[in-house]
């Protein structure tokens, strides 16, 4: 019998989904076989987590593979089918985008993110007349992209920035996702200055890094428990956590089961208790460092500056 599992609704979507989802990254591990990887996700889908998160450059495209090939057998219909794009211009997202639905082995992708917006030059990049959005409408028109969101990790302020332009462009996001942890609330806070605004805008709120791949944990000073309960007591539609065994898997659901105990005298004492760990951003190195971006490092992946800038360079 399948564990029941909260449901949320996804913004102003109309869209319900888990309120933990299960994250994509973690499928591609080298300690993570393909036969688990697709166990993990149909598990995951059985017991009633529909949402699942991936992204185009997840280990050179393997994970989403490893999630298309799950998702065949009729367990597509149970998914809410969540990817990202890197690309900035319209040229290179439209080929991600034909890459993603190949890899997936889908006609349509519920929900498909901006990834990584990480820099004030993004939101212009991806708004220009020959960027990133323009090939995620023309991919929303013609049916293989439902809801359009983005990502980033950095700092708040690059997110306020992205939502400003594409109000100035007459665009509404589906959803956002940023990373909302026991940490972040005392550094540079994506839950203290974008929440609030995703909330009156009813813009949908994807939490994720909520241990920060294990970092926060090896601080000593909460459990993963405590990690996803914080998370959840958000005004979060989903909390993605990364799974990357049957242990991990049930540490989500578990976490899912005992929240209804979670009170906001708990949340308080959390918060009391990191405040000084986290004030310089020592446990969340993906907003002070560049480790976690993958389109620093593989540059190539955001395509060309928009045209009408390469007119204008001196030859």
């Amino acid at each position: 019998m399948a564990l029941e599992v909260p449901y949320r609704a996804l913004g102003k979507t109309g869209e319900k989904v888990s309120a933990i989802g299960l994250g994509g990254w973690h499928l591609g591990l080298p300690t993570v076989s393909e036969d688990l990887a697709i166990r993990l996700i149909r598990t995951a889908l059985d017991r009633g987590l529909n949402f699942l998160d991936n992204s185009w450059d997840y280990f050179n495209g393997l994970s989403e593979l490893r999630m298309g090939k799950a998702l065949r057998d009729g367990y597509r219909k149970k998914a809410f089918l969540m990817t990202k794009i890197d690309g900035r211009s319209k040229k290179e997202a439209a080929s991600q985008i034909e890459q993603s639905l190949l890899r997936l082995q889908t006609d349509t992708i519920d929900l498909l993110q901006h990834h990584e917006v990480l820099r004030f030059e993004d939101p212009n990049r991806i708004f220009d007349e020959d960027g990133a959005h323009a090939a995620m409408l023309d991919a929303r028109r013609a049916g293989k992209i439902r809801f359009i969101g983005f990502t980033g990790h950095k700092d708040p302020h690059i997110h306020l920035y992205m939502l400003d332009v594409a109000r100035e462009n007459g665009f509404h996001f589906d959803t956002v996702q940023m990373p909302l942890n026991v940490m972040d609330a005392h550094f540079r806070s994506f839950g203290k200055l974008v929440v609030p605004r995703l909330v009156e805008e009813g813009i949908g709120i994807l939490g994720m890094k909520s241990m920060a791949n294990g970092i926060i944990l090896k601080s000593k000073i909460v459990t993963p428990i405590e990690c996803l309960h914080y998370a959840l007591s958000l005004p979060t539609s989903v909390v993605i956590t990364g799974v990357d065994s049957m242990k991990i898997l049930n540490q989500a659901f578990t976490a899912l089961r005992t929240f209804p105990k979670f009170t906001d005298a708990d949340r308080a004492a959390l918060l009391d208790r990191t405040r000084k760990a986290a004030a310089k951003g020592r446990w969340e190195p993906f907003k002070t460092s560049s480790i976690f971006d993958g389109t620093a490092s593989t540059p190539k992946w955001l395509g060309e500056e928009p045209a009408r800038l390469q007119r204008i360079m001196p030859q």
